[in-house]
């Protein structure tokens, strides 16, 4: 079982940015997909970016595109989630998790690891 640990999360200003961290086991971690999901209160988790095992392609929420950054380096096992010109509404705990098999995709239950989270939080 893969143990994914997020950080970089904490409190923001609008417009601000922050910078995720999802980091694994350097043994494993380029043998699957990785994707961050993001879960507001009283909302279903959505999907924010995935990003291949190699990082060369990847994959963005049509409403953060532009705004999010998303790339990894297996030589260290990390993902980052760059956040850029934060708003209100991305308020929530962003969340890191790893498909082994196929590629990175926007389902949640296609995901065999699971991070605890990292509290966002974006002041106006």
């Amino acid at each position: 079982q893969e143990h994914l640990v997020e950080s970089g999360g904490g409190l923001a200003q609008a417009g601000g940015s922050l910078r995720l961290s999802c980091v694994g086991s350097v043994l494993t971690f380029s043998t699957y997909a990785v994707a961050w999901f993001r879960q507001a209160p009283g909302e279903e988790r959505e999907w924010v970016a995935s990003i291949s095992r190699s990082g060369m392609s990847t994959d963005y929420s049509d409403s953060l595109k532009g705004r999010f950054t998303i790339s990894r380096d297996n030589t260290k096992a990390t993902v980052i989630l760059q956040l850029d010109r934060l708003k209100p509404e991305d308020t929530a705990v962003y969340y890191c998790a790893g498909r082994r098999e196929g590629p990175g995709t926007n389902r949640a239950w296609e995901y065999d690891y699971w991070g605890q989270g990292t509290q966002v939080t974006v002041s106006s």
